[in-house]
């Protein structure tokens, strides 16, 4: 039973040995508006308001002296998590980030970005930040230890929160459509309303999970400077 269930994770289609699923990752440039090339109209009005409110959150996580290329990155980041969230909503389209191949590429890059950038440049502030102020000398060899432990975990952390709360949103609209076959006609209508009921919590759920991945990754950026 929970290898059917789970089943529906799993990229099916190959031509030539070559899985297509993950092509589904790249339909999100398709919702960019076209209009955003061109004359503004509501849905450019629409973008522009997200990206500025995004922009200035941001730049406030990284320092108030930010341009906006500074936070382009991570706006971009967002709205990339965000469309790949709501398309794996949307029936028979590959649902790219409840996987981990996907979701620790993305964590991972960013970490070894900020790490490098951060040991090149800012080699004192990096040793600085692995002892909070205060710390008793008889703490500092723990305090190293478990900062270095807390650093290389993030990745992971990041990918496996993404990734748990896409699967268990799916698990849960795949379990109630399987029970459309096994009760009584009347007990329909409360699976219906159940299943649009779970769907906008799903729709919640892919918004705040690209808001909390990027807010977090703005925070791991803000570290290293």
């Amino acid at each position: 039973m929970m290898t059917n269930l789970f089943s529906i994770f799993d990229p099916s289609t190959n031509i030539f040995n070559l899985s297509l699923n993950w092509l589904s990752t790249f339909l999100c440039f398709f919702f960019i508006p076209y209009s955003f090339w061109l004359l503004p109209n509501r849905y450019y009005l629409l973008w522009n308001f997200i990206s500025n409110k995004l922009h200035n959150e941001f730049k406030i996580l990284l320092g108030n002296n930010m341009f906006k290329g500074n936070t382009l990155i991570f706006i971009t980041l967002f709205f990339f998590i965000l469309f790949n969230n709501f398309l794996g909503l949307f029936p028979y389209i590959f649902t790219s980030t409840s996987h981990l191949n996907l979701s620790l590429t993305i964590s991972l890059t960013f970490w070894l970005t900020f790490m490098i950038y951060g040991w090149i440049n800012n080699t004192k502030h990096m040793f600085i930040h692995m002892i909070p102020q205060g710390t008793p000398s008889i703490l500092m060899p723990f305090m190293v230890l478990i900062e270095t432990i807390s650093n290389i975990i993030r990745p992971g952390t990041l990918a496996i929160r993404l990734t748990a709360n896409m699967i268990a949103g799916h698990l849960l609209l795949t379990l109630l459509s399987n029970m459309g076959n096994n009760i009584p006609i009347y007990f329909l209508v409360f699976l219906i309303i159940m299943q649009i009921m779970l769907l906008i919590l799903e729709s919640a759920v892919a918004i705040i999970q690209s808001y909390v991945i990027t807010v977090l990754s703005t925070l791991y950026s803000s570290e290293v400077n």
